[in-house]
């Protein structure tokens, strides 16, 4: 059974969505994840943006966001696959929520990215 975890969260159509390109240790939870989202990607943990990361084998993945009460945190693993993600090794990258659902569902995202013109 699938649940749409983007649709679930109930995201305001402005919320920001940010993937941490670099791998991060799948055993961080609360605390350490906003931690990294402080110290390395330089953004609030409780600004309402939701804050991607993946483990080192690409099979696991973990959602931070504050739902304007609490902090939350979403987890999902994989059996056999990976989820698509970045080449870059470092940084943050952009994504739509329809992006976001597509990536958790182990669908290819990167066809579906938007570039500016000029």
């Amino acid at each position: 059974m699938r649940c749409d975890v983007v649709a679930m969260m109930g995201l305001l159509v402005s919320t920001r969505i940010w993937l941490a390109c670099d791998v991060t240790d799948m055993r961080k939870g609360f605390d350490g994840l906003a931690a990294i989202v402080q110290l390395q990607l330089i953004e609030d943990p409780l600004s309402g943006q939701v804050f991607v990361f993946r483990g080192r084998r690409g099979d696991r993945i973990k959602l931070l966001w504050w739902d304007g009460d609490r902090l939350c945190l979403f987890c999902k693993r994989l059996e056999r696959d990976r989820f698509v993600w970045p080449n870059a090794l470092e940084g943050t990258v952009h994504l739509t929520q329809a992006q976001l659902s597509m990536l958790l569902e182990s669908i290819d995202w990167h066809r579906s990215l938007r570039f500016p013109y000029g």
